[in-house]
């Protein structure tokens, strides 16, 4: 943002309506979604592919509940030409409202560039539903990811 005073040096509210009017000039989420698997490889250009495979939102519980799942979650983000390139990525898990875990992590994508995040939280079920991640940048409006737990396959 060009004539601004730099994040640092503003008050607390400054920087986050500052990060919540923050659309094509900062870091943003691509996708976010739950994985079995994820692999890079070069193309010609250089070009640089991401192989994502099992993307999936819900999954069959191991054992009876009680029980805790582990699913991970990838979260692919991109960062404008003009962005220094450094943010914060939060990752919160809600059942029905409520919090139950959280995740922040350090994002340093490259200006012009894509990058990814792996978000693994071990999330206890009481019984079979739905979680969301709550997955947002430097306190912007976050994107919602549901994962539903279904009872053992038979």
């Amino acid at each position: 943002m060009t004539g601004t005073a730099p994040a640092a040096q503003l008050s607390w509210p400054a920087r986050r309506d500052r990060r919540r009017q923050c659309h094509t000039g900062c870091v943003q989420i691509v996708a976010a979604l739950f994985i079995d698997d994820i692999e890079l490889r070069q193309a010609p250009g250089p070009s640089t592919r991401i192989d994502l495979s099992g993307v999936h939102f819900s999954r069959a519980a191991d054992a009876a509940v009680p029980c805790t799942v582990a699913p991970h979650l990838v979260v692919l983000v991109h960062c404008p030409p003009d962005h220094p390139g450094t943010a914060a990525l939060e990752v919160t898990y809600h059942r029905r409202g409520e919090q139950i875990a959280r995740n922040v992590q350090p994002l340093q994508v490259e200006p012009g560039k894509f990058n990814y995040r792996l978000v693994r939280a071990e999330l206890e079920f009481g019984e079979y539903g739905t979680v969301e991640a709550h997955c947002r940048i430097d306190l912007g409006e976050p994107i919602v990811v549901p994962f539903t737990l279904l009872a053992p396959a038979a």
